[in-house]
This record gives structure tokens, C-alpha cells and sequence, in this order.
């Protein structure tokens, strides 16, 4: 099939600052979807039907992908590709019916009114998204680029600054750049007040902390446990660390956290990686609000928490590359449903702490293979004016990569 659909990226400048290429896809379209500032941009020589972008967006590309084969045009801000609509559609339509044509992005023109280089700072779109997903990246000294989803986004962030130390950070907020109204905005975190704004801006942040005071965590597994919120549930930060390098996470990946308490294996999982996924199955009440606040405060609220009780819980969840079982190993048919669930090539590991489940760990590397491995971690405490050693309950561990076994009845 020819390139049927092309998707053409605008800036602020409009028609004019399009290439020839650019414009003579648009002239040649029998329908251009867009923004309405988009579509106003065309000149008015162009009366080509316009179609402009629904709320939920699925409706439009729905009416897309009813005019397949016909000449479609798309515009977007910038650069579809970079947190743009072109992703979106390539999930929808093949790149050998597209062409892509893209202008330059907010994240360069920033760099370019900032002085920054592209290849040293964070970036990360808020458009659709939840603002907590701005924890992940705050560190003393980061530099990083923001698109807002409207004019209340610079306030959002500097909350969140000021809640996890960061009040001393500068922000600079850029209005429709590359275009007449270009406008710049700075101000400081804790005194931020800034209203007045427009709905089309990208924020520039520098991140600099308060001390002591500043929320910041390695993207490394292993947060110290105090990170969390738990009611004593939690894989201790030893463990936890162990236990996140046996299930191995690779980018894109998904995890099924089974008896998940608090969140912390899944919680640092996610942060691993931006492109990773992440099921939390857990039944207790309390468990389940930690598991939704930690993802929060950590700066995943992308985690899936499922409510109830494994394996009927697991019951058409999607296909896992990895699992980890924390508890409720000696519940009956667990493994026998976990097992077959796994992806091929996918990673099992299962932590037991108690003779009971250490058995069933044992006969299930006694069928399946794997390695077993015990843990057993001592921290110093005190002792008087002295210090000593205090164990922690001895892990067993299992990890088991699934070939093409099958869980013997």
C-alpha cells in the first residue's frame, strides 16, 4: 500500500515555516486532522475537509483509519515522534503507509533558549500524565525538560519540588516558542505564583536541593527501607536488591509482583526503566493504600495494583516476562499457575523465610531446575554504648528461567 497517511510536524511560525515537502503533502490531503490552532495555521487557499482531534482521541483515529489508502494529512506540534502523535499511530498503522516530516521539537528549541545540551538533560512530557512521574527524576543539580499539559503544569511542578525538598530549584517556563508570542517566565520553586500563563509552554528546571531535606533516590535497586510506607510487610533493602537483580529487568518488560505488601519490588522494578510495566497483586486492605501511595511518592504511578487474593487474582492478567512471588507461597495452585503464565524465557523467583515454604521452593527446583540461594544479612545495632550484630530472618531464594517446561501434574 502507498503512504497514504503523512504526519507533518508545525511550529509555532505556522504555513510558512513548513518545507515545500511539508506543504504540498497538506495541499495534496483529502482530509488534515489537527488541533483547532493547528488547523488555523492553514491558509485559507486550503479548503480541504479538516477534522479536529476528539476527546477520548481514539474517535478520531478510528475516522483515520476509515480513509485508508486516501491521501491523509496529520499535523502536530513539533516533532510527532518525540512524545507526539506519530508513536501513537504507528502503533496503528504500518511505517510503510506513512511519512513523517517532522519540525523541530520543544525539547531543542528549550536547549537552544537555555544553553543547555539535548544530551544532558531529562526529559519527560506531562501531557496526559501524572505529575508524580517528575519524582523519578529529581536529583541535586539535574537539569530538566518539561512539556506542561496546560498553563496549571508549572504550579504542579513546583509543588511537587517544594514537597520533596527541591523549593530552591529554578524554573523557567517558555511560551510558544519559535513563534511572535514567545514569552519567558522565571521564578523559584518555594515562591512560585505564577498564574497568568499560557496553555502552550515547556518548563526548564534545575533541580537544587535543600540539604537534608531533599527527597532524591538512586534509580538502583535497593531504596532504603524507610522510602516506604508498610506496616512491617517489606522485602528489606538487602533482599530487595538481590531479589530485583535475579528477576533482571530489561526494558519494556512486565513483572507480576504476587502477595505484593508495600509495593517495593514492583516499585523498583518500574523505576529501572521508563518503558517497564508492573502488576502489584495484593489482598489487604491496608497493604493496598501503601501500594498506591509508595507508587506515588516514588514516582510510578504508572504500577497496576490489582486487588485479591493469588492465583484467582492473576485470572486474565497479561502475559509476564518475569515474576516474583513474596508471599502467600503455600497457598495451593500458586506455582501451578504462575508457571504456566510465564513468558518463555521469562524469570521466576520466589523468596521463602519459612521451613513450610522453603519445602515447596525445594520440590519445585527438584522439577523445574534453577538455582537455590540462602540469604542471610546481619546489621549492627546497639548494645548499650556498644554495637552488635542483629540477624535478619535468613531468605531462601529460588530463580528459575522458563524454557519450555511445563509445571508437572
Amino acid at each position: 500500500m502507498n503512504q497514504w497517511l503523512a504526519v507533518v510536524g508545525i511550529g509555532e511560525a505556522g504555513w510558512d515555516e513548513l518545507s515545500g515537502a511539508a506543504q504540498s503533502l497538506v495541499q495534496q490531503a483529502t482530509l488534515i486532522v489537527g488541533g483547532a490552532r493547528h488547523l488555523a495555521m492553514l491558509p485559507p487557499t486550503i479548503q480541504t475537509e479538516r477534522l479536529s482531534w476528539s476527546s477520548p482521541i481514539q474517535a478520531t483515529i478510528a475516522a483515520i483509519l476509515s480513509r485508508r489508502g486516501q491521501p491523509v494529512c496529520v499535523l502536530a506540534s513539533g516533532d510527532p515522534m518525540c512524545y507526539g502523535i506519530g508513536g501513537t499511530l504507528l502503533r496503528q498503522v504500518d511505517f510503510s503507509e506513512m511519512v513523517i516530516l517532522p519540525a523541530v521539537s520543544a525539547f531543542s528549541l528549550a536547549c537552544a533558549r537555555m544553553g543547555w545540551a539535548l544530551n544532558e538533560v531529562e526529559q519527560i512530557s506531562l501531557c496526559g500524565r501524572h505529575p508524580a512521574l517528575l519524582s523519578l527524576l529529581l536529583y541535586p543539580g539535574a537539569r530538566l525538560l518539561i512539556l506542561s499539559a496546560d498553563r496549571q503544569t508549572p504550579a504542579q511542578v513546583a509543588q511537587i519540588l517544594r514537597e520533596r525538598g527541591f523549593g530552591a530549584s529554578q524554573i523557567t517556563v517558555l511560551e510558544h516558542m519559535g513563534g511572535v508570542k514567545e514569552r519567558r517566565i522565571e521564578g523559584i520553586a518555594a515562591a512560585w505564583s505564577e498564574l497568568e500563563l499560557a496553555d502552550l509552554n515547556s518548563i526548564a528546571l534545575h533541580c537544587i536541593s535543600a540539604g537534608d531535606t531533599a527527597q532524591s533516590y538512586s534509580r538502583l535497586a535497593g531504596l532504603p527501607d524507610a522510602a516506604y510506607q508498610h506496616d512491617g510487610q517489606l522485602t528489606k533493602r538487602e533482599v530487595r536488591a538481590i531479589t530485583l537483580a535475579a528477576l533482571a529487568p530489561l526494558p519494556g518488560q512486565l513483572l507480576w509482583d504476587v502477595g505484593a505488601g508495600c509495593g517495593s519490588i514492583s516499585i523498583e522494578w518500574l523505576r529501572s526503566h521508563p518503558q517497564n510495566r508492573a502488576i502489584a497483586v495484593e489482598s489487604h486492605p491496608t497493604r493496598l493504600q501503601y501500594l498506591a501511595q509508595n507508587a506515588v511518592m516514588l514516582g510510578v504511578p504508572s504500577l497496576e495494583i490489582v486487588g485479591g487474593r493469588a492465583p484467582d487474582a492473576l485470572q486474565g492478567l497479561a502475559m509476564p516476562d518475569a515474576i516474583f512471588i513474596g508471599g502467600g507461597l503455600t497457598t495451593e495452585y500458586l506455582l501451578e499457575i504462575c508457571w504456566p503464565a510465564l513468558r518463555p524465557g521469562g524469570r521466576l523467583v520466589a523468596n521463602a523465610v519459612t521451613v513450610e515454604t522453603e519445602q515447596i521452593l525445594f520440590a519445585a527446583q527438584q522439577r523445574l531446575g534453577g538455582s537455590l540461594t540462602r540469604l542471610a544479612v546481619q546489621r549492627a545495632e546497639p548494645i548499650g554504648k556498644f554495637l552488635g550484630w542483629k540477624a535478619m530472618a535468613p531468605i531462601t531464594q529460588w530463580t528459575v528461567i522458563k524454557n519450555d517446561q511445563e509445571m508437572p501434574v
